[in-house]
């Protein structure tokens, strides 16, 4: 049976992943908007994203002085067993995360601002968990910059605005400008109710970025002809891919969430049995 020590010991070791490398399929993605850039400053701009990654990784450094707000998701088997709260051999893996990796203590109260300097704190960790098939404990860890998170939007439309989804998922990429240190990722939750768009977006972010169909694509195209291009200054590669997650909604609702994310798209996964 797996322990609370195993679980703990697995997030450390999860943000630490998370933090120093970047998932092979992001750093492919860069890697190809490098060759396809014509413009000499966006080059650089990228070159130098390549070079901080390789550094991250060889040193065994976070990749970024924002080590991001912890963000844990568990899919739990419906026919895997525990003796022991699960939240709370979590939680306890991020403090150790904090002391041991380490990550910045970004966790504050919204309205005095004060930090505990642990990560801890009301409803933080951000922990999801998912009920599923099997016999496994799958925990996948994502530290969310905030200069990415303070650009996100969502808007309530209604549904004779569909077709305004795509019109403001643009708007808020546009708006965003150079501030989520892009190239970005945008994850994008259609459907369900005000703050289950805001999840579908953000789960949309763990997927790999070459999985995108024909209607992400499309969009990627449109954002990546506004030019903002990497750090914002101009280029073809605003965004290097849209992710999007749909759920059915209220008949008279249309929730439309979108979660930048910027080009250190950190995530890492792991499976307990």
């Amino acid at each position: 049976m797996v322990s609370f020590e195993e679980v703990a010991e697995t997030v450390v070791e999860l943000f630490r992943k998370a933090e120093t490398e970047l998932p092979e399929d992001v750093i492919q993605a860069l890697k190809n908007a490098y060759e396809q850039e014509d413009n000499e400053v966006a080059r650089n701009t990228i070159g130098a994203i390549l070079r901080n990654i390789e550094a991250a990784r060889g040193l065994k450094v976070p990749m970024c002085q924002d080590t991001g707000l912890p963000i844990i998701f568990a899919e739990i088997g419906r026919d895997f067993s525990l003796d022991f709260n699960l939240r709370d051999a979590i939680i306890e893996g991020v403090r150790r995360a904090t002391k041991e990796v380490p990550l910045r203590p970004n966790a504050v109260h919204p309205l005095t601002r004060e930090n505990p300097g642990t990560n801890i704190g009301p409803h933080v960790p951000l922990i999801t968990v998912d009920v599923v098939e099997g016999d496994t404990l799958k925990l996948t860890v994502m530290p969310k910059g905030a200069g990415s998170e303070n650009v996100s939007a969502l808007k309530m439309l209604l549904p004779s605005q569909v077709g305004n989804v795509e019109r403001f998922i643009i708007e808020v990429v546009k708006n965003a400008g150079g501030k989520p240190c892009p190239p970005i990722i945008v994850g994008v939750g259609i459907g369900t109710t005000f703050d289950g768009a805001a999840k579908l977006a953000k789960k949309a972010l763990l997927r790999n970025v070459t999985s995108m169909d024909e209607f992400e694509r499309g969009l990627l195209e449109k954002i990546n002809s506004l030019g903002i291009g990497p750090g914002g200054l101009g280029g073809k590669t605003t965004a290097l891919a849209v992710l999007v997650e749909t759920g059915y909604c209220h008949t008279a609702s249309l929730p439309v969430a979108v979660n930048i994310q910027c080009w250190a798209n950190r995530r890492a996964s792991a499976v307990l049995r």
